[in-house]
């Protein structure tokens, strides 16, 4: 078997390379290239790993007819095109924690730096002066920090600061209240702490929501003499609002470690402000950081290659661990239930509703969902779709989808129904697991049955009378076709039934249409899991 190919197209630690050559995988480094050479040569891999360099462009996105995961070796991902590659299919994997103590000891570097005027101070000693008293600081003791998102890094500074016994004031809006008195932090408003800080930093991701989040407007309502620090991504606070601010005496420093445009241009206003002090993006450029940043993203590109659960996809909706564990069983099942709903269809799934039912009710099921749309959408779309575009394309498609919850039926722990409604009707099934792995079909348009959804199947909707069976065998053993297994649904004795057959071998379509003709035969499909 041929080993799947990696792109390393920017610096990457030998840590972290040698993750992906254990894995087995073929890898090349081939760092510098510009848009036009990665393309020209992208086709051929399966999997690209970058840094911050490498532009991953809508172009590249759709000229990499194999990739399937693009790894980010850092938190942002502003160089990948991430609608380009959710729409084609490929997952955007980073590494969020790698370098999250590194960027949280640099923010606070740079706070102590402000308050001590310690790179000015250096300054002016290399330039042979002795300026003790110019150069008087504040401590941080006592001081009150605002901190805008209270993330991995954010809450990192946090606990940091607090050892300097500064007071917190933070927002973030996704941090229960009881956890911020955990760790002794106060929530606020973006608002509240705009007017009550004395330091601000940020820490959220540069999003149409947090871009401009700080600027002229709001340096208005700061205090007189506020220091300001962005190590998080440039755009968050405008430069040249804050350029004024500094200038006007209303912020009395800023530390700078991130851009807009990298490197940042020769006018950019903050530069040779006193007060001002800036950093070329060392935020992760620690030898640590570097390292593990390298192994996190090389680790999760390779399980999204050999087709296992990873946790840091960007577009897609993150798992945390202890969730995964609970749903990664599930996953398959919904995946084979979408499949086998699509194929009984006739005519174009318009919309699809789908019950959870027990203890899967409590849990967040939307990788569920999606693994059921990719059973659907692998009808029309083949290979094309997968965990990361499912959604999207059945979007696309204007494929309605309603989620709803119940209560655990009385056989089952967990149940999974799903009623696929199209031009022609509609057809429901249903699905639970025996044991953690072992997946089954127990319902088929509300007969009950116990299949197990693998391999090739036949579903024939028939009257319930004697005899009918046996033609069905005959017939199938004068086409040299095997069953496996054989279940029957019906209601009552006589009445309209089910039958799900198992067999070995795909029938053809003379075959299907000779079982077609079989007295009091309504349907008969052929669905492959």
């Amino acid at each position: 078997m041929v080993p799947e190919r990696v792109l390393v197209s920017d610096p990457l630690s030998e840590q972290g390379i040698a993750v992906l050559k254990q894995a087995g995988l073929d890898v090349d480094v081939n760092t510098g290239l510009s848009e036009e050479e990665l393309i020209a040569v992208i086709g051929q891999y399966d999997g690209l790993v970058v840094r911050s360099q490498t532009q991953v462009t809508a172009k590249v996105i759709a000229a990499g007819k194999k990739l399937k995961a693009v790894g980010r070796a850092g938190v942002g991902v502003d160089n990948v095109d991430l609608e380009a590659a959710t729409e084609h299919g490929v997952i955007v994997l980073n590494a969020p924690s790698g370098n999250t103590i590194s960027t949280a000891e640099h923010t606070m570097a740079m706070m102590l730096s402000l308050a001590r005027n310690i790179p000015q101070a250096h300054l002016s000693m290399q330039e042979g002066r002795w300026d003790r008293k110019k150069y008087t600081g504040v401590e941080l003791n006592a001081k009150v920090l605002g901190i805008i998102g209270l993330g991995r890094v954010g809450s990192q500074v946090a606990s940091r600061a607090q050892a300097f016994g500064m007071q917190i004031l933070a927002y973030d809006p996704y941090l229960a209240e009881e956890r911020a008195e955990e760790l002794g932090i106060k929530l606020a408003t973006v608002e509240e702490i705009l007017q009550n800080a004395d330091f601000i930093t940020v820490h959220t991701p540069l999003t149409a929501q947090t871009k401009d989040l700080i600027g002229s407007a709001e340096f208005a309502k700061m205090k007189a003499g506020v220091r300001i620090i962005n190590c998080a991504r440039g755009g968050i606070i405008n430069y040249d609002a804050l350029a004024e601010a500094v200038q006007s005496g209303k912020v009395a420093g800023a530390a700078i470690d991130v851009y807009q445009q990298e490197p940042p241009p020769e006018d950019l206003p903050l530069r040779g402000l006193p007060g001002v002090i800036l950093t070329p993006h060392l935020g992760a450029s620690t030898a640590e950081a570097q390292i593990n940043v390298a192994i996190d993203v090389a680790k999760e590109l390779v399980r999204a290659l050999e087709g296992k659960a990873f946790k840091n996809a960007v577009n897609m909706t993150p798992l945390r661990p202890e969730l995964l564990a609970q749903l990664e069983p599930y996953l398959d099942l919904s995946q084979r239930l979408g499949s086998m709903a699509a194929q009984l269809s006739t005519g174009g799934i318009a919309s699809v509703e789908i019950t959870y039912s027990g203890e899967l009710a409590e849990l967040e099921v939307a990788p569920l969902t999606t693994a059921l749309l990719k059973g659907i959408l692998s009808l029309p779309f083949g290979d094309e779709v997968n965990m990361v575009n499912a959604g999207y394309l059945a979007k696309k498609r204007g494929l309605k989808v309603k989620e709803s919850r119940a209560a655990a039926p009385e056989d089952y722990t967990n149940l999974i129904s799903v009623t696929a409604h199209s031009t022609r009707g509609s057809h429901q099934l249903a699905g639970s697991l025996f044991g953690r792995n072992d997946a089954r079909i127990v319902q088929v348009d509300g007969y009950h049955v116990d299949v197990i959804p693998q391999g090739h199947l036949l579903a024939i909707d028939h009257h319930d009378r004697p005899g009918i069976i046996g033609q069905v065998g005959t017939l199938l053993g004068a086409e040299g076709i095997n069953i496996a297994t054989m279940q029957v649904g019906r209601r009552e004795i006589g009445g309209e039934a089910v039958m799900v057959l198992s067999i070995d071998n795909q029938l053809t379509a003379q075959t299907l249409a000779k079982i077609g003709e079989i007295q009091d035969i309504r349907n008969v499909r052929s669905v492959n899991v």
